[in-house]
Protein backbone atom coordinates (compact mmCIF):
# COMPACT_ATOMS: atom_id res chain seq x y z
CA UNK A 1 0.00 0.00 0.00
CA UNK A 2 1.28 3.78 -0.65
CA UNK A 3 0.83 6.97 1.07
CA UNK A 4 -0.86 9.48 -1.42
CA UNK A 5 -1.00 12.84 -0.33
CA UNK A 6 -4.32 14.34 1.46
CA UNK A 7 -6.23 17.30 1.11
CA UNK A 8 -3.79 19.52 3.56
CA UNK A 9 -0.69 20.02 2.54
CA UNK A 10 0.94 19.16 5.94
CA UNK A 11 -0.13 16.01 8.09
CA UNK A 12 0.41 14.88 11.29
CA UNK A 13 1.94 11.39 10.65
CA UNK A 14 2.64 8.30 13.03
CA UNK A 15 4.28 5.18 12.05
CA UNK A 16 5.57 1.66 13.29
CA UNK A 17 8.81 1.41 12.58
CA UNK A 18 9.56 -2.01 10.07
CA UNK A 19 12.46 -0.77 8.15
CA UNK A 20 15.78 0.34 9.73
CA UNK A 21 18.87 0.35 7.56
CA UNK A 22 23.08 1.07 7.40
CA UNK A 23 23.93 3.77 4.97
CA UNK A 24 27.51 5.12 5.46
CA UNK A 25 29.01 5.09 8.55
CA UNK A 26 26.93 7.86 10.79
CA UNK A 27 23.67 7.90 8.71
CA UNK A 28 20.70 5.30 8.54
CA UNK A 29 17.39 4.74 6.62
CA UNK A 30 13.70 4.43 8.31
CA UNK A 31 10.83 3.93 7.14
CA UNK A 32 7.57 2.63 8.88
CA UNK A 33 3.55 1.75 8.74
CA UNK A 34 1.41 4.76 9.36
CA UNK A 35 -0.43 3.18 12.28
CA UNK A 36 -3.70 5.16 10.56
CA UNK A 37 -3.59 4.07 6.95
CA UNK A 38 -1.19 1.02 7.09
CA UNK A 39 0.87 2.43 4.07
CA UNK A 40 4.63 2.85 4.07
CA UNK A 41 5.85 6.50 5.06
CA UNK A 42 9.62 7.02 4.33
CA UNK A 43 10.59 9.95 6.87
CA UNK A 44 12.96 12.17 5.14
CA UNK A 45 14.85 15.36 4.75
CA UNK A 46 14.32 18.48 2.63
CA UNK A 47 18.98 18.02 1.97
CA UNK A 48 21.03 15.59 3.94
CA UNK A 49 20.12 12.45 5.39
CA UNK A 50 19.21 10.92 8.63
CA UNK A 51 21.88 10.58 11.07
CA UNK A 52 22.86 7.83 14.35
CA UNK A 53 22.04 10.39 16.46
CA UNK A 54 18.09 9.80 16.35
CA UNK A 55 18.27 6.22 16.90
CA UNK A 56 16.80 5.18 20.18
CA UNK A 57 20.31 3.62 21.51
CA UNK A 58 21.53 7.18 21.08
CA UNK A 59 18.27 8.96 22.49
CA UNK A 60 16.55 9.60 19.76
CA UNK A 61 13.35 8.06 18.97
CA UNK A 62 13.84 5.73 15.88
CA UNK A 63 14.09 1.81 16.62
CA UNK A 64 12.78 -1.47 14.90
CA UNK A 65 8.87 -1.92 16.16
CA UNK A 66 8.71 1.77 17.74
CA UNK A 67 5.75 3.42 16.94
CA UNK A 68 6.88 7.23 16.57
CA UNK A 69 5.42 10.52 16.04
CA UNK A 70 6.70 12.67 12.94
CA UNK A 71 5.23 15.66 14.00
CA UNK A 72 3.97 17.54 10.54
CA UNK A 73 5.10 16.15 7.37
CA UNK A 74 4.66 16.99 3.59
CA UNK A 75 4.30 14.47 0.79
CA UNK A 76 7.05 14.56 -1.15
CA UNK A 77 7.10 11.15 -3.25
CA UNK A 78 7.83 10.26 -6.78
CA UNK A 79 7.80 7.08 -8.82
CA UNK A 80 9.01 4.85 -7.37
CA UNK A 81 9.71 6.52 -4.34
CA UNK A 82 6.03 7.23 -3.90
CA UNK A 83 6.34 6.51 0.57
CA UNK A 84 8.65 9.92 0.90
CA UNK A 85 7.71 12.31 3.36
CA UNK A 86 9.31 15.39 4.44
CA UNK A 87 9.63 15.62 7.95
CA UNK A 88 11.45 18.07 11.15
CA UNK A 89 13.43 15.24 13.10
CA UNK A 90 13.46 17.92 16.10
CA UNK A 91 9.68 17.21 16.07
CA UNK A 92 9.93 13.63 15.90
CA UNK A 93 9.10 11.61 19.10
CA UNK A 94 9.13 8.11 20.31
CA UNK A 95 5.76 7.12 21.93
CA UNK A 96 5.61 3.36 22.97
CA UNK A 97 7.79 0.43 21.39
CA UNK A 98 4.94 -1.81 20.00
CA UNK A 99 4.18 -5.31 21.88
CA UNK A 100 5.99 -8.42 20.40
CA UNK A 101 2.60 -10.32 19.25
CA UNK A 102 1.00 -7.15 17.44
CA UNK A 103 4.18 -5.90 15.38
CA UNK A 104 4.46 -9.54 14.60
CA UNK A 105 0.61 -9.52 13.33
CA UNK A 106 0.85 -6.28 11.78
CA UNK A 107 4.05 -7.74 9.41
CA UNK A 108 2.10 -10.67 8.54
CA UNK A 109 -1.61 -8.42 7.36
CA UNK A 110 1.45 -5.92 5.67
CA UNK A 111 3.33 -9.47 3.78
CA UNK A 112 3.03 -10.64 0.25
CA UNK A 113 4.00 -13.94 -0.96
CA UNK A 114 5.80 -12.57 -3.95
CA UNK A 115 7.86 -9.44 -4.91
CA UNK A 116 5.60 -8.85 -7.60
CA UNK A 117 3.02 -8.12 -5.53
CA UNK A 118 4.71 -5.88 -3.89
CA UNK A 119 6.36 -3.68 -6.98
CA UNK A 120 4.55 -4.88 -10.05
CA UNK A 121 5.80 -5.77 -13.45
CA UNK A 122 8.96 -2.98 -13.67
CA UNK A 123 10.58 -5.11 -11.01
CA UNK A 124 13.20 -6.85 -13.88
CA UNK A 125 15.78 -9.43 -13.05
CA UNK A 126 19.53 -7.93 -13.18
CA UNK A 127 22.59 -9.46 -12.89
CA UNK A 128 21.50 -12.18 -9.79
CA UNK A 129 19.42 -9.07 -8.18
CA UNK A 130 16.46 -7.14 -9.06
CA UNK A 131 15.61 -3.62 -10.58
CA UNK A 132 13.15 -0.52 -11.32
CA UNK A 133 14.09 1.66 -13.80
CA UNK A 134 14.52 5.24 -12.59
CA UNK A 135 11.05 6.77 -12.44
CA UNK A 136 9.02 3.70 -13.10
CA UNK A 137 6.77 1.88 -11.00
CA UNK A 138 4.36 2.90 -7.66
CA UNK A 139 6.14 1.82 -4.55
CA UNK A 140 9.92 1.49 -3.01
CA UNK A 141 9.11 -0.67 -0.06
CA UNK A 142 7.41 -3.64 1.05
CA UNK A 143 7.21 -6.72 3.50
CA UNK A 144 7.85 -10.29 1.64
CA UNK A 145 6.55 -13.44 3.30
CA UNK A 146 9.03 -15.73 1.37
CA UNK A 147 7.73 -19.48 0.61
CA UNK A 148 10.83 -20.98 0.34
CA UNK A 149 13.53 -20.79 3.01
CA UNK A 150 16.12 -18.10 2.41
CA UNK A 151 19.88 -18.22 2.91
CA UNK A 152 22.06 -15.47 5.35
CA UNK A 153 25.75 -15.65 5.01
CA UNK A 154 28.59 -13.12 4.96
CA UNK A 155 30.33 -12.41 1.47
CA UNK A 156 34.14 -11.78 1.26
CA UNK A 157 34.10 -8.48 0.97
CA UNK A 158 32.31 -8.65 4.84
CA UNK A 159 29.00 -7.95 3.04
CA UNK A 160 25.91 -9.40 4.95
CA UNK A 161 23.83 -11.13 2.03
CA UNK A 162 20.59 -13.33 1.43
CA UNK A 163 19.38 -15.47 -1.41
CA UNK A 164 15.94 -15.91 -2.21
CA UNK A 165 14.50 -18.78 -4.37
CA UNK A 166 11.25 -16.92 -5.20
CA UNK A 167 12.44 -15.51 -8.16
CA UNK A 168 13.38 -17.37 -10.98
CA UNK A 169 16.83 -17.47 -11.09
CA UNK A 170 17.10 -17.06 -7.19
CA UNK A 171 18.79 -13.56 -6.30
CA UNK A 172 21.35 -12.66 -3.99
CA UNK A 173 20.79 -9.58 -2.54
CA UNK A 174 23.01 -6.91 0.22
CA UNK A 175 21.23 -6.84 3.86
CA UNK A 176 20.78 -3.49 5.02
CA UNK A 177 19.95 -4.38 8.51
CA UNK A 178 21.26 -2.40 11.29
CA UNK A 179 21.48 -4.82 13.29
CA UNK A 180 23.60 -7.22 11.82
CA UNK A 181 26.26 -4.50 11.64
CA UNK A 182 28.51 -3.11 14.18
CA UNK A 183 28.42 0.33 15.07
CA UNK A 184 31.00 1.03 12.20
CA UNK A 185 27.94 0.11 10.16
CA UNK A 186 30.70 -1.84 8.35
CA UNK A 187 31.76 -4.58 10.29
CA UNK A 188 29.51 -8.01 10.04
CA UNK A 189 28.50 -10.00 13.36
CA UNK A 190 29.08 -12.75 11.93
CA UNK A 191 27.98 -15.12 15.69
CA UNK A 192 24.50 -12.82 15.04
CA UNK A 193 24.67 -13.82 11.17
CA UNK A 194 24.87 -17.38 11.55
CA UNK A 195 22.61 -17.43 14.93
CA UNK A 196 19.70 -15.89 12.45
CA UNK A 197 20.46 -18.02 9.68
CA UNK A 198 19.99 -21.16 12.33
CA UNK A 199 16.71 -19.72 13.47
CA UNK A 200 15.25 -19.61 9.97
CA UNK A 201 16.64 -23.17 9.31
CA UNK A 202 15.08 -24.99 11.89
CA UNK A 203 11.41 -23.50 10.67
CA UNK A 204 11.21 -20.09 12.40
CA UNK A 205 9.17 -18.39 10.48
CA UNK A 206 10.88 -15.36 8.68
CA UNK A 207 8.91 -11.95 7.04
CA UNK A 208 11.78 -9.75 5.07
CA UNK A 209 11.49 -5.85 4.98
CA UNK A 210 12.40 -5.28 1.24
CA UNK A 211 12.87 -1.70 -0.32
CA UNK A 212 14.79 -0.07 -3.10
CA UNK A 213 17.89 1.84 -2.90
CA UNK A 214 18.12 5.73 -4.36
CA UNK A 215 19.24 5.57 -8.03
CA UNK A 216 22.76 4.65 -8.81
CA UNK A 217 24.85 3.16 -11.78
CA UNK A 218 27.05 0.18 -11.58
CA UNK A 219 30.41 0.23 -13.02
CA UNK A 220 29.67 -0.75 -16.57
CA UNK A 221 26.06 0.15 -16.68
CA UNK A 222 24.77 2.39 -19.13
CA UNK A 223 22.03 4.25 -16.93
CA UNK A 224 20.70 4.74 -13.38
CA UNK A 225 19.04 2.04 -11.68
CA UNK A 226 16.94 1.38 -8.26
CA UNK A 227 18.25 -2.18 -7.32
CA UNK A 228 16.21 -4.14 -4.62
CA UNK A 229 18.14 -5.17 -0.98
CA UNK A 230 16.29 -6.67 1.86
CA UNK A 231 16.39 -4.47 4.81
CA UNK A 232 15.06 -6.13 7.57
CA UNK A 233 14.84 -9.92 8.84
CA UNK A 234 12.26 -10.49 11.17
CA UNK A 235 11.40 -13.39 13.28
CA UNK A 236 8.15 -14.97 14.55
CA UNK A 237 10.10 -16.39 17.93
CA UNK A 238 11.53 -12.71 18.77
CA UNK A 239 10.00 -10.26 16.10
CA UNK A 240 11.55 -6.89 18.62
CA UNK A 241 15.28 -8.54 18.41
CA UNK A 242 17.75 -6.03 18.63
Amino acid sequence: MVRRPGRSPVEIVQILVNHLTRMQPGYVCVAGVDVNTLSHVRPVLPRGRLTTGLLKCNGGPLDIASVVDLGPTVYAGSAPEMEDHRFDPAKATWLFDDDPEDYWELLNQMARESLAAIFGPVLEQEEGSCTVDVGEGHASLGCLAPQERPWLYVDHRGTVRIVLECTTPSSDLAVADLRLYERDHKTPRRDLVASVQRRIESGVEVILSVGLTRPWRKRDDMAERHWLQVNNIHLQDDPLWR
